[in-house]
């Protein structure tokens, strides 16, 4: 891949609800970023404490003693109001505090509070989400050696419109160019159709492909069609609110109810026990994929009472059947949707943590009448695999994704209400995008001259019933009988699939091109560039706290350095008695200093000083040291 200026064309980012992943083209090859430890998906948990902010793996390892201002599952929250029930439902399992928005100028839009450095703190979804999305832009950069600007994000096939949205600001907040948002199951679809090399030889083979995504916190099923080097999504179907973390929640609550039972004691509302809790349930779901059963043993769960239970996969699954069951319900909608029969479907392919549970993998093939389930995809990879390989495609790279083409559809109708409050579908669900498509609308009454249109998204017939994404009023033209003044309507998906509406009175000719106003509280233009300058702030921040952190290392490193020589019973430089005790008493007194200063009130220079002032002290030992 040439880079140019130093800066890399675009990376795929499957930002996930539990975990995140990173991948590039290079090589003529899709790679998966490690993170800096060296692992492949990174957790999408972020923490504050005292003294800095922390991301991924950092932010789990300090979650059992700070879980009230450690943050997770934000992915569930994006673009979601308050109000949901399903927002609310998790509000009970979570220990960290979400509030409404209302008062903030952003009513109905969940708030996540947090406290950092001893100040109350109140994020959005899109601001946890981009530093995420920064920390992965940081490994991608540390990889490659060079500025990552532009990106792909993928995002779960049934999210709405403001969902997609919300994940476009977040990519913003976090300093990258969104060059393309793409459904989850489609870019692991193009993961599997490289992977087969059915885009190869010609691609005389065509194979219909169903994709089951579970991931950590949603659910997406695609049937895709791959011939001749194009992947053309047929249907999708699935639930944004249905993933590994409801599995781990169903198994917190049957144990905060046997604790209950045992020990007369009720730790729903007690943060720490439900962190502990949790932690344990999923490592217990993770056993269970490869064991018939499991134990959940943590000491001192709560005022000092030991837990402990027996989880066996059967005990699980009936604790999961009914969404074992609606995943399977999705998987027939999807192929009704697609008006294709079960024996159609020539392969099954498993993306998503998730998807490895025994019993959705029996229900799956029961469901396929015995058909092996595809796992040559890697089902933690997959959606950034793809994601990379569709940046490769739209930056012109590489020889083996040519001729590649992805055609991908919108998963909710959407249209207006009309008289009635019936929903009026523009775009049909499904529709391949991008599109464009009009309705001719007419006055209802006599003498009208505004007309207030109200978008929605969804299936039901009556339009409230559905999701409303926003209004738009008309208005200035000239009274007339009702059905003289009419209105071409126009519903524009782009290739994210996000809506634009534009409106046009056809007796004068008035277009107004028209912004969505979103009822869940979406960010202005001047909320996010906000936003973007405190994200600019806590980088400063947290690049102040690793050198300091840095320093601090420094000076433990050559005090341990020069303490191993001195007690070292082999080969050492020759010095005075006098002056080996004064250098032991200097090493001892560095390492109770050490001991007793706070990362939060010593500066940098200060361990800066302090290691100046140990070399000078210790200068000809360490010089014949050769340190």
């Amino acid at each position: 891949m040439a880079i140019k200026g130093g800066e890399w064309p675009v990376i795929g980012i499957d930002l996930g609800t539990t975990y995140s992943c990173v991948a590039v083209w290079r090589h003529d090859r899709v790679e998966i970023i490690p993170n800096d430890q060296g692992n492949r998906t990174t957790p999408s948990c972020v923490a504050f404490t005292d003294s800095d902010r922390l991301i991924g793996e950092a932010a789990v390892n300090q979650a059992t003693k700070n879980p009230a201002n450690t943050i997770f599952d934000a992915k569930r929250l994006i673009g979601r109001r308050f109000s949901d029930d399903n927002i609310q439902d998790d509000i009970k399992l979570w220990p960290f505090k979400v509030i409404d928005g209302i008062g903030s100028g952003k009513d109905d839009k969940p708030l996540i509070v947090a406290n950092y450095k001893d100040e109350e703190k109140k994020f959005t979804p899109e601001e946890i989400s981009a530093m995420i999305l920064s920390k992965m832009k940081s490994f991608a950069e540390a990889y490659l050696g060079g500025t990552v600007k532009n990106a792909i994000i993928t995002v779960p096939a049934y999210f709405n419109d403001s969902q997609r949205r919300a994940t476009k600001d977040a990519g913003t907040i976090a300093g990258l160019n969104v060059v393309r948002i793409i459904n989850e199951p489609t870019a692991a679809a193009m993961a599997y159709g490289l992977d087969t090399k059915i885009n190869q030889n010609n691609g005389n083979n065509k194979k219909n492909v169903l994709v089951f995504d579970l991931g950590g916190g949603t659910f997406d099923v695609s049937l895709v069609a791959i011939e001749k080097g194009e992947i053309k999504v047929q249907a999708v179907s699935g639930d944004t609110h249905l993933g590994g973390v409801d599995f781990d929640n169903r198994v917190v609550t049957e144990c905060v109810k046997e604790f209950k039972k045992k020990h007369k004691k009720d730790i729903s509302k007690h943060p720490k026990a439900l962190r502990r809790l949790r932690n344990a349930s999923e490592r217990a779901k993770r056993v269970l994929s490869s064991s018939p059963q499991t134990d959940i043993d943590i000491d001192c769960l709560y005022e000092g009472i030991d837990f402990s239970t027996t989880i066996t996969r059967a005990r699980f699954e009936k604790l999961n059947m009914d969404l074992f069951r609606k995943c399977m319900d999705t998987v027939d909608q999807c192929l009704l949707d697609a008006d294709m029969e079960r024996c159609d479907v020539d392969d099954v392919v498993l993306v998503g943590g998730s998807s490895r549970i025994p019993k959705i993998q029996q229900m799956l093939q029961d469901l396929f009448q015995g058909k092996d389930l595809c796992k040559s995809v890697h089902p933690d990879e997959a959606v950034a695999y793809g994601a990379a390989l569709h940046a490769a495609i739209l930056s012109g790279v590489g020889s083996s994704n040519k001729g590649i083409v992805l055609v991908d559809v919108t998963p909710l109708s959407l249209g207006t209400s009309v008289v009635g409050d019936l929903m009026s579908i523009i775009i049909p669900r499904n529709t391949t995008i991008p599109t464009k498509m009009n309705q001719i609308y007419v006055t209802a009454f006599d003498n009208t001259t505004s007309v207030v249109f109200e978008v929605y998204e969804g299936e039901r017939t009556i339009a409230q019933d559905n999701n409303l994404l926003g209004e738009f009023k008309l208005s200035g033209f000239p009274p007339a009988p009702k059905g003289c003044t009419k209105f071409d309507v126009c519903f524009d998906i782009d290739v994210d699939g996000i809506l634009n509406v534009s409106a046009e009175e056809t007796v004068t000719g008035d277009r107004k091109q028209i912004t969505i106003i979103n009822h869940h509280g979406r960010l202005s233009k001047e909320e996010i560039e906000r936003i973007i300058e405190e994200a600019e702030m806590y980088k400063a921040d947290d690049e102040k706290h690793k050198k300091m952190v840095q320093a601090k290392m420094a000076l433990e490193d050559y005090a341990n350095k020069i303490w191993d020589a001195l007690h070292s019973t082999g080969k050492k430089p020759k010095i005075s008695s006098i002056v080996k005790k004064k250098l032991k008493e200097t090493i001892d007194e560095t390492f109770v200093w050490l001991e007793g200063v706070s990362s939060n009130t010593c500066s940098t220079s200060e361990f800066e000083e302090k290691l100046d002032d140990l070399k000078d002290i210790c200068e000809d030992f360490a010089s014949k040291l050769g340190l």
